[in-house]
């Protein structure tokens, strides 16, 4: 990660997909997906990364899907709804669409990144991480810092946060108290 992946047989392969679904007005979590991916190029996990996600390369091999199977879940999961994830996690998808060199796979939904949205009210998020979010925002919420799943519901809980503190919500196409 320090290199940016730019080492040799160093790539941005992904290994998990985790997400929730939540209702646009009560932002209570209605849905998740939680998906571990195989990756093809380099398909040993190093023991950093083993140690900072939790996913061992036993668990990948038992529990792991291909990435396209992943990739094209995760759009159904989606069901034509907007993503927000903290950073460019769609620069992530598309990097291993045009890795794998996978044909018609279907367009990302609409993608929001959250960290402009958390700068304008109020939280620097630079340096952190969507696990960071939540607590970030003024939450508590104690999971397993970097896996996907977890990560998505900080992101969940920060937004929830901010928007029972009076931002406008991000997740409603325009904000009912005028601000969005």
């Amino acid at each position: 990660m320090a290199r940016r992946w730019l080492g040799p047989g160093e790539f941005t392969e992904l290994v998990q997909i985790g997400a929730v679904k939540l209702d646009t007005e009560s932002l209570n979590e209605i849905d998740s997906l939680n998906l571990l991916v195989r990756p093809r190029i380099n398909p040993v996990l190093s023991d950093y990364l083993q140690t900072l996600t939790g996913i061992t390369n036993a668990r990948l091999v038992d529990e792991g899907i291909d990435f396209d199977e992943a990739y094209r879940h995760f759009v159904r999961f989606a069901d034509g709804g907007m993503i927000v994830a903290f950073g460019r996690d769609d620069l992530i998808f598309e990097t291993n669409i045009d890795l794998y060199g996978i044909k018609n796979a279907p367009l990302m939904p609409n993608y929001v990144n959250v960290t402009p949205w958390l700068r304008e009210h109020g939280v620097e998020p630079k340096g952190y991480h969507a696990c960071d979010v939540a607590k970030l925002c003024g939450a508590t919420y104690v999971a397993r810092e970097h896996d996907a799943l977890d990560d998505a519901r900080s992101v969940a809980l920060g937004a929830r946060t901010l928007i029972a503190k009076g931002a406008r919500n991000l997740f409603l196409p325009h904000d009912m108290r005028g601000t969005g």
